[in-house]
């Protein structure tokens, strides 16, 4: 059931083919407009001043970084986009400010007890196996000075869950990026092909990004046991729609039934469940 693996897997990621033009033709004018408020906003949760070592950890175009640096901070950024990193510091010179911008891997940071504060924003977080997303959270502590912070920002999934949508359509003129997603609920983790449609081609961009509870990162060696109940608890559902449905459905139709019922019971949507008569009366079993 689902098709994202485990945790312990490293999803199928296209960094490349994401983070390229075509995100920022689709997506700058929507996030550039309300870079002033967040960096605001990251410089009171973070209690920089002037002159302060910030660390923006897969940062991206830069849209913060700059910012951050206009304020007065020294700033580095860290991003594995060429294409982002040459964005960044066009407009760092355009803007006037000063930024070391490095190519580099989250993963393995050249860095120790280095900066008074590191910030990781737009959901930068989330895309390797758990261990991997784990190692990320070591670097950064091992890169902060002693009483250093981390601002980490992230889908709020108690809140996103209710309103998961299975395609989102992005559109610049007759342009089209489409993201279909589909949650993988043994993995949680949020699997999307994005269809490209622009400049006469349709080009297709696997990735996917791991959600997170807060318990899971308030105690990061728990994942893997937070991860294998919250299994066990899809497999037994799955287990009760095959004992009130009275057949066994191939592979492809139990996954996209597992996923179906999960998101309906998250939502309390009971009305999706009736459209199973042999499955309406989980909510009695659970």
């Amino acid at each position: 059931m689902g098709d994202g693996g485990t945790t312990d897997d490293e999803p199928e990621f296209d960094a490349e083919g994401l983070f390229d033009e075509d995100y920022l033709h689709f997506y700058g004018p929507l996030i550039d407009e309300r870079t002033q408020a967040e960096a605001e906003l990251v410089r009171r949760l973070l209690g920089v001043s002037p002159g302060d070592e910030v660390l923006d950890l897969a940062c991206g175009h830069g849209r913060l970084s700059n910012r951050l640096a206009a304020m007065g901070c020294r700033v580095t950024g860290l991003d594995s986009s060429a294409t982002f990193l040459r964005r960044a510091r066009a407009e760092a010179a355009e803007l006037g400010v000063e930024v070391t911008y490095v190519d580099g891997d989250m993963r393995e940071l050249p860095w120790q007890e280095r900066f008074d504060a590191v910030l990781n924003w737009f959901t930068a977080f989330g895309y390797f196996s758990d261990a991997g997303n784990r190692r990320v959270l070591s670097e950064v502590h091992r890169a902060l000075r002693p009483g250093g912070r981390f601002v980490l920002e992230l889908n709020n999934l108690v809140d996103l869950l209710p309103r998961y949508r299975a395609q989102v359509v992005h559109e610049v003129g007759d342009e089209m990026m489409i993201d279909h997603h589909r949650l993988d609920p043994l993995t949680l983790r949020s699997i999307v092909e994005r269809v490209v449609v622009r400049g006469g081609r349709v080009r297709r961009v696997p990735h996917a990004v791991r959600m997170f509870t807060a318990p899971e990162l308030r105690e990061p060696g728990a994942w893997v046991e937070f991860v294998d109940r919250f299994k066990g608890t899809v497999q037994a559902l799955a287990r009760r729609y095959l004992k009130l449905s009275g057949h066994l459905p191939d592979e492809p139709e139990l996954e996209d039934i597992v996923q179906e019922v999960f998101l309906a019971l998250i939502r309390r949507d009971f009305r999706l469940l009736r459209n199973y008569d042999h499955t309406y009366t989980v909510k009695t079993y659970l």
